[in-house]
């Protein structure tokens, strides 16, 4: 089993990356499943319209408790048993989201108590690879501002904050360099997949992940 997250700020192409990389591992026969974060179940979802809504102002620690609900949810509802299958969890955000917005942010907590409060969130489950698609923030404002969508009410916070959320995500990937890979999504769509894939191959060639119940060959 292998569970990989796709991480960073707001604009930086993750959800496409995670579809696409979904799309490898299907033409090469591996079992997956792809899930965003907050969502995936029922509860999850609720919380996500809760904490996207623009018009719903929430207190930071209350938000932080409502993303940690969610996830907490989703691990043992879908993350768990998807990984007791031998299924490839793909998750389009995972608990460094949390670090790196609410904690670096916001400012909630220090990423050190986020960080293991996280974990038990959720259930000792940590990503045996994490991708963070590294983006100025500015090109990422205007990759949104093209696309010409509605902002959600953690898309409409200020430039100051996503480089707090930067800095934090850039904390994050110094401290676990052996999960975490550093990808320039500033590259063009295709060579951001390349890169995600090549490595991606490299753990499943080499087993990663299958010491705890399944196997990571194809099926």
């Amino acid at each position: 089993m292998l569970f990989v997250t796709f991480e960073g700020i707001d604009g930086c192409g993750k959800s496409t990356q995670v579809e696409r990389i979904q799309t490898r591992l299907s033409a090469a026969s591996y079992p997956s499943i792809l899930m965003r974060e907050p969502g995936g179940t029922k509860l999850s979802e609720a919380v996500r319209r809760l904490l996207l809504d623009p018009a719903m102002t929430i207190d930071p620690y209350a938000e932080m408790l409502l993303f940690s609900a969610a996830r907490a949810q989703l691990v043992r509802e879908v993350v768990a048993p998807a990984l007791a299958e031998g299924t490839i969890v793909l998750s389009d955000r995972f608990f460094d989201s949390t670090v790196a917005y609410q904690g670096g942010g916001r400012g909630v907590e220090s990423a050190e108590w986020l960080s293991d409060f996280q974990r038990r969130v959720a259930g000792g489950r940590v990503p045996h690879r994490t991708y963070y698609l590294r983006i100025d923030p500015a090109v990422a404002r205007r990759r949104q501002s093209i696309r010409g969508e509605a902002q959600d009410r953690m898309e409409e916070e200020k430039d100051t904050f996503y480089q707090r959320v930067v800095d934090a995500y850039e904390a994050i990937a110094a401290r676990e360099p052996e999960r975490i890979r550093i990808i320039d999504a500033g590259l063009p769509v295709e060579a951001v997949e390349a890169a995600i894939w090549a490595d991606l191959r490299t753990l499943l060639t080499n087993g990663a992940g299958t010491g705890d119940s399944a196997s990571c060959s194809p099926k």
